[in-house]
Formats: structure tokens, sequence, C-alpha cells
């Protein structure tokens, strides 16, 4: 036996002895620097002493955080056009806000405070994951108050209050392009966008027409932005695309998958696609109101599992998407939309009372269905 495989052979008995002892507080791995195994938090404390100081602040390196900040400047120059970037790997499947959580990095602070959404909570589990790695990482300050924050990720939803021209907010997006739903082929939707030929998607609108009367898209409604590019507002239901017309704030769209970044910036135009005889419309709940505060001016989501005391039965109810502002709205009932702001009467979302109902909502009613 040579010099080497007797070698070999005494570090596999050292480890075998060191598993059956139970303890291997120096196990090397490729013959590196020693660390302990027990948990993660013990690795990182051996390996740099400080917890994350190995890493970046905010985690992505500096040309990274370059990266995605210049294709950001690029976005808000030419409003609604999808820049491509070079999206990194983060620790989390791609498709749960990638792309979201490199724009939020790159441009946090240490003197920032940051608000993380899902759906219109804060207390997700992909919400509150994303807050820990930002505290971590770039030592700031987190919130769940919309009126504290400076810069905002959300998933599929838009604060019901109003945001002003000092907030950031950051969109996850799944999927960029509006066309993708008329024509699978990226390489012709380009073509289409580089010469504002949106032939097709008018078509899809006037067959959608057909079939159900109206308009019957229920999210990332196509929206035209600046007069010139075809947008997809992200997963936001209709009842948030009217806030993106002439808003204050910096709204930017990150898709991680598919590596593209596009902008709305303060102050845009951003009109949805509608014919003159089918109008653009938001979500309806006629006769409705949270169960929660009574708000009767905000998205609301469908309950249909809340038990009734009286008769142990299941009964349906209705309760506001976001939770942030369903709280402040539960302590004051009165409490607008707008009440941070100095000036008053901000159109920040349609009222429900005053939607004025339509046949597709009669027909619906007759059926039994919800608005």
């Amino acid at each position: 036996m040579t010099e080497h495989e007797q070698t070999g052979l005494a570090d596999d008995a050292s480890a075998e002895t060191a598993t059956e002892g139970g303890t291997n507080d120096n196990r090397q791995p490729d013959r590196g620097t020693p660390i302990r195994a027990e948990t993660v938090d013990a690795a990182l404390d051996a390996l740099h002493g400080e917890g994350m100081a190995g890493y970046s602040y905010a985690y992505l390196d500096e040309h990274t955080k370059r990266e995605v900040r210049r294709a950001t400047l690029k976005a808000i120059a030419i409003p609604g056009h999808q820049v491509p970037y070079a999206s990194r790997p983060m620790p989390l499947a791609r498709g749960w806000g990638t792309g979201g959580i490199q724009v939020s990095l790159s441009v946090l602070g240490p003197d920032d405070t940051f608000k993380v959404i899902d759906q219109g909570t804060d207390g997700s589990v992909n919400a509150a994951n994303i807050r820990r790695l930002a505290e971590e990482t770039a030592n700031v300050s987190t919130t769940t108050d919309t009126t504290e924050a400076d810069v905002i990720q959300t998933r599929h939803r838009i604060p019901e209050e109003v945001l002003c021209d000092d907030q950031l907010l950051v969109l996850q997006v799944p999927v960029t392009d509006p066309l993708r739903k008329v024509d699978p082929s990226d390489a012709a939707n380009r073509k289409r966008h580089a010469h504002r030929n949106y032939g097709k998607m008018w078509v899809h609108l006037y067959e959608n027409v057909v079939e159900w009367g109206e308009i019957n898209i229920g999210a990332s409604y196509p929206t035209m932005v600046a007069g010139r590019y075809l947008m997809s507002p992200s997963p936001i239901p209709r009842w948030d695309t009217p806030k993106l017309d002439d808003a204050d704030h910096l709204s930017i769209f990150a898709a991680g998958r598919e590596a593209r970044i596009y902008a709305v910036p303060p102050n845009t135009r951003v009109k949805p696609l509608a014919f003159e005889d089918r109008q653009f419309t938001v979500e309806r709940f006629p006769d409705r109101a949270c169960h929660l505060c009574g708000s009767e001016d905000t998205f609301l989501v469908e309950l249909s599992e809340t038990r009734d005391g009286s008769d142990g039965r299941f009964q349906t109810c209705y309760v506001c998407n976001d939770t942030s502002f369903c709280e402040k709205r539960h302590s004051d009932p009165d409490r607008p939309k707008d009440h941070h702001l100095d000036r008053e009467g901000v159109d920040w979302g349609p009222g429900t009372p005053d939607v004025p109902r339509t046949t597709a909502d009669d027909a619906a009613s007759e059926r039994g269905e919800s608005g």
C-alpha cells in the first residue's frame, strides 16, 4: 500500500470516529477553513465572525447592482420599454420575486425603510423572508405601514394609500410582454413593439367582447404608456391599474426569470386599452363592504369559510385585500386614503359605491354570481 493510500484510509477512519462520537466541530470541506456544522448561523460565525460579514452590502456584488441600476435608468428614460439585464441567481426560486429583490437590493440604502407585501398582505411567508433578507444584508429598517416606507416591493397589488413622490414602488412580474397572449414568439413581438403594431391585441380584446359582452380581463390588463409602448402592469387587478396614471411615485417592474426591467416614471400617462363603446372598468363590489373595517372603497377579497357562531354554518364575507390599510380603517373608519398628505381629494382608486352597474352586472345577479 502506498503512502497516499494509507493517508486516505487514516482520514476516512478519523471521519467515521467523529461521526460515531456524535460531534464533529472541525469538519474541513475540501480541507479548507474549519467550520462548525451544527447550524447555518454557526457556520457563518465560524467563517466570518459576524454572520453576513462575508457578503457584499445588500447581498449582491457591486457589479450586479451597477448593472441593475443602469437598466433601471434606461427603463425610466424610455417608459414602458422592456430593458434586458443580466439577472443573477437569488436565494429563492425563479418566479417568486427574484427580479423585484434584485431591484430593491440595488437601490436600498442604510437610511431607507423597506416594506414588502404579497397579494396585499405583509404577513405571508414570501414577504417575511424578503424583509428578513433585506434586514440582514442591507441593514435597513422594515415596516408594514405604507406611509412610512421609502421602497415598497409588492407582488400583484398596489397599496390603497396614496404613494408620494419620494416613494419607490417595485413590482414583481412573472410575464413581461402582454403580446405573448396573442403570439408566443418573442422575436415577432419585439418587432411589433418597435413598429407600435398592436393590431393583434386589439383583435384579442374584440374577441373578448364578443364572447363576454365586455372586456373580461381580470389581471395584467394591457396598458399604453406615454402613448408609445404597450405594457403589462404585472398581475395587479384592474382596480389598481388607474393608480399608475399620472402617479407621483416611480414604478419599476422587474422580472428575474425573463431578465427584463421596465418602468413608469412619475406623472406619466398610463391608459388601459379599451373601445369607445366598451370602456375600461374596474372590479365591482355592489352593496358589499369589508367585514372587518366596513370599507366600501377598497379592493375586497372573498372569504367563504368564515364560521357563523350562531348556527355553526359557514358563510361568505368580504375583507380588504390591503391588510395594513384595513387595520387603520378598523381604528378610524373615516380615514381617507390621502390622510398623510398635505393636500386632499387625491384621485387614487375608484369609489365602489359610485361605480355604475352594467348589463353584465345585472345578468350576473340574475345567475346569482358575484360582481
